[in-house]
């Protein structure tokens, strides 16, 4: 009984800790990019300057940390910024963050085109379902979120953020704030 409790309150001191979404689904710790930059800048280490999103010296994989980031500190506008200076704007992790900023700017025909397009080019993108699902749930779509949740634990996702934040708010009725 007691190891049981010990990993219940285990998970439930971790659940806060998840985020807009990772490979470690780790929340986005904030950096100079949204401590001491403006204007959606990104802050580059090598020159240890703020730099607009598309200078050359960014890489995607900068980028896309920029976009979590930008996202977790509910700053769509400055994370579609470094959206758009990505170089391949179909890849299905750049489909799901179009998707969650347009969400958050109240944009849900956008939204849901992101996400689609972002599950149809990778079945077993986690994050875009689980975003897809809580958009769904917002919509009063219950029954079309579930098959999302469905559709996570069948991609091997039981166990995962993308699974435990799309049952909670099915369970609660409430999609997750980022």
């Amino acid at each position: 009984m007691r190891l049981i409790l010990s990993l219940g309150m285990s998970l439930a001191l971790t659940l806060p800790a998840f985020a807009v979404g990772s490979d470690d689904d780790s929340t986005p710790t904030p950096t100079e990019t949204t401590m001491e930059c403006s204007d959606g800048q990104i802050w580059d280490a090598d020159t240890e300057a703020c730099v607009d999103a598309e200078d050359a010296r960014l890489d995607d994989n900068t980028l896309y940390r920029a976009v979590r980031e930008f996202a977790y500190a509910w700053q769509p506008l400055n994370a579609q910024r470094a959206l758009a200076a990505m170089s391949d704007q179909s890849e299905d992790r750049v489909q799901t963050y179009w998707g969650f900023t347009h969400r958050q700017l109240g944009d849900w025909d956008r939204a849901e085109a992101a996400y689609l397009e972002a599950i149809t080019g990778n079945p077993a993108n986690l994050l875009a379902r689980a975003y897809y699902g809580m958009g769904l749930l917002d919509r009063g779509e219950v029954e079309a979120a579930r098959l999302q949740l469905t559709a996570i634990t069948d991609h091997g996702g039981a166990g995962s953020w993308p699974e435990l934040a799309l049952s909670r708010a099915l369970r609660t009725g409430q999609s997750a704030n980022y």
